[in-house]
């Protein structure tokens, strides 16, 4: 049995392989009970033996497709009635590599609905608990193609840049109210993501692909740090405070009453 005390339950989507399997793990030896989310019921059961025997803590298993109206209105109702529930990973997401102009349309809906309309619903039904109770962590996986769209598939940037851009609006809104909000921006990582995103692993450079295990470890390290976006790879925070420094003095003059002197257009706004 574990001896470490609870910290309540984390519910993880996409947990019966990769990644969200990884967080699982770490959790549940950080001393969380564990709700499992994922399409396929046999390797969640898998995973939640193997991990109920290594670590002592409860795992529950939930079948569940994000990319269905059904699956996700089942996953949004554990949410909002589990007030045992302290911890929300939103990692369950697709991707893809392909251009625009290449790729499937339907395919790209897909996405959409799973990378950005699932985790808006299932980000909005725990946060009321979250807020009631006066405590919480949620932790978004989004990418480094949040900040670099040219990357990769562009819809899949942008799912991701909306992923960053909830993350740090939610932070804004429920930071104060004690409420932890992370977004975590991998690089490359080894999970089966490439494969069913067009372009198997191998294809990529060994120097820019992170082992999934370390990824996590120090996602969570960043947590730990009070980061609200951490990058794994990333050398030097300092480099992301300037980015976001940045983005900050832009603020001022995003929203004015006369068009910028540069553009050379007459301004009618004291007339």
């Amino acid at each position: 049995m574990s001896t470490v005390s609870s910290k309540g339950t984390a519910l993880v989507t996409g947990a019966s392989s990769g990644i969200g399997a990884i967080y699982a793990q770490r959790l549940a030896e950080r001393g969380y009970d564990v709700i499992l989310v994922a399409r396929n019921r046999d390797r969640l059961n898998a995973l939640a033996t193997r991990l109920t025997n290594e670590t002592g803590r409860s795992f529950e298993v939930v079948e569940a497709d994000l990319g269905s109206k059904e699956g996700v209105r089942h996953v949004e109702n554990i949410l909002r009635t589990d007030s045992s529930i302290t911890l929300l990973v939103n990692n369950a997401g697709v991707g893809a590599t392909a251009p625009l102009v290449d790729s499937d349309i339907d395919k790209m809906d897909d996405m959409i609905t799973l990378n950005v309309i699932a985790l808006t619903h299932l980000t909005k039904a725990v946060v009321p608990g979250f807020l009631a109770r006066g405590a919480g962590t949620i932790i978004n996986i989004a990418s480094i193609v949040a900040v670099g769209p040219e990357i990769l598939n562009g819809v899949y940037g942008g799912s991701k840049a909306y992923v960053l851009a909830l993350s740090q609006s939610l932070h804004h809104e429920v930071g104060a109210k004690g409420i932890r909000v992370q977004v975590v921006l991998p690089g490359a990582t080894s999970t089966e993501f490439w494969e069913i995103a067009g372009t198997p692993e191998e294809y990529l450079p060994k120097e820019i692909v992170m082992n999934a295990e370390d990824m996590v470890d120090a996602a969570l390290a960043g947590l730990d740090q009070g980061e609200l976006v951490t990058i794994p790879s990333l050398p030097e925070a300092a480099d992301w405070n300037a980015y976001e420094a940045a983005r900050q003095k832009l603020m001022p003059n995003l929203s004015r009453n006369a068009p910028a002197e540069r553009f050379g257009v007459k301004s009618r706004a004291n007339k």
